[in-house]
């Protein structure tokens, strides 16, 4: 099974070199893996990690034949080989729950694999809280087995660290694990988090285009200026925030989209170019269109951003009828809450986000995403006539962030 290499790329075998540009989100990583298969097309794990990487972009039928070939390949090479593709085959067919427990007695019996370690994510993608703890777990105890000096297994701890909100010991972290291994993509990611968290501005804004610049064809090139647009955000560099949406997201990226455009305009500021609404609506209509509670707030929130009432009032509906109890419980009132900004009744928005409390961490996604929640319920507040309740709300974010125009200017009465 590769390993990630401690030595230098020309002195270690092919699969090494390729795995560790994959665990580093590298955009080297998908020539390297089909170069690997090319080489090599009887290798199991090389297929495998190749079809990990692309299965989005595959038809079932194609994706299914790939591992089944990757499966047969890799039973031929051994125990720990076939594990982990039939592991793959799991996740890339979103069975996050069935990849969950597999992975639970896979590192039972193969500690700190870090080619396993690139589905950790099937434990929050279950949607589950139960298995979003045991996910947390298992890296906290594959972390300590793996020791501080491993990169990947350091970089996955960072990252839990953050999305548990204990972001000045994820930030030591991933600084740990970006001194091992500069190009640690999960790494770069998690301080991320963190900066947001602290509010470091600017400073952050820098680090991220220096790490970008130096693999600008790296999967999260979108990702992280979305990152470095909220930091700009925070700071007060609108214009940065606008141009990064603008240059850096495409049109699918809807989600990142509208999460920096309601930002902007939940603050007065002009949003970045506009999404098409009616492409929205398709995405709604389609198959699958809301069949994940995240992604279907985050159509909302685009609807939002283009002060589609009717549309928004059309979802909630839908949504409190969903017999899904996320769906019904916490989407369709956050929906409802957003319609009513729209329309301009800002205290039933506000008394509905009061209403619905911690519970709003149901609508999923992940920290830095889930506080646009509580932005838009203190924008409501205080446009509502209550800024010391918003004031209140927002306490914790603007007396321990070094950068927090953002707060101050959602509280600021227009």
């Amino acid at each position: 099974m590769p390993t990630a290499p401690r030595t230098g790329a020309s002195t270690v075998p092919v699969g090494d070199r390729t795995l560790t540009e994959f665990l580093s989100l590298s955009g080297k990583a998908l020539p390297l893996l089909r170069n690997w298969v090319r080489d090599q097309p009887d290798n199991g794990v090389a297929r495998a990690l190749l079809t990990l990487a692309t299965g989005d972009r595959l038809t079932d039928t194609v994706l299914k034949e790939q591992l089944v070939i990757a499966h047969r390949d890799a039973l031929a090479a051994g125990e720990q080989e076939a594990s982990l593709v039939h592991g793959i085959f799991l996740h890339t067919h979103r069975h996050h729950q069935l990849t969950a427990d597999h992975l639970l007695a896979h590192f039972r019996r193969w500690p700190t694999d870090e080619a396993a370690g690139l589905m950790i994510g099937a434990f929050s993608a279950t949607g589950t809280p139960a298995y979003r703890d045991r996910g947390d777990r298992l890296v906290e105890e594959q972390a300590v087995l793996a020791g501080p000096d491993n990169w990947p297994w350091t970089s996955w701890l960072a990252a839990i660290r953050a999305e548990q909100g204990r972001v000045r010991e994820a930030h030591e972290l991933a600084e740990r694990a970006l001194s091992l291994h500069a190009r640690s993509g999960v790494a770069v990611h998690a301080l991320a988090h963190a900066a947001h968290e602290l509010g470091t501005g600017p400073e952050s804004t820098r680090a991220l285009d220096q790490w970008l610049a130096d693999d600008p064809q790296t999967p999260q090139l979108g990702h992280l200026n979305w990152h470095a647009a909220l930091h700009s955000i925070a700071s007060g560099d609108f214009p940065d925030a606008r141009r990064r949406a603008d240059s850096a997201l495409s049109r699918d990226d809807v989600g990142m989209r509208a999460a920096t455009n309601w930002r902007l305009l939940l603050i007065g500021q002009e949003p970045a170019g506009r999404s098409d609404l009616d492409h929205i609506r398709e995405l709604l209509a389609a198959p699958g269109g809301t069949a994940e509670i995240f992604h279907t707030f985050n159509l909302a929130l685009t609807l939002a951003v283009e002060a589609a009432t009717e549309d928004l009032e059309t979802l909630a509906r839908r949504a409190a009828t969903d017999p899904r109890p996320d769906h019904r419980e916490v989407l369709a009132p956050v929906v409802q809450a957003l319609a009513d900004i729209t329309a301009g009744r800002p205290r039933k928005a506000a008394d509905a986000l009061t209403a619905l409390g911690e519970s709003a961490t149901r609508i999923g996604g992940v920290r830095v995403e889930r506080e646009i929640i509580q932005d838009t319920r203190a924008r409501a507040l205080v446009d509502a006539g209550d800024p010391a309740q918003a004031a209140d709300l927002l306490h914790h974010r603007t007396s321990t962030r070094h950068h927090h125009l953002y707060e101050d200017l959602l509280l600021t009465s227009r």
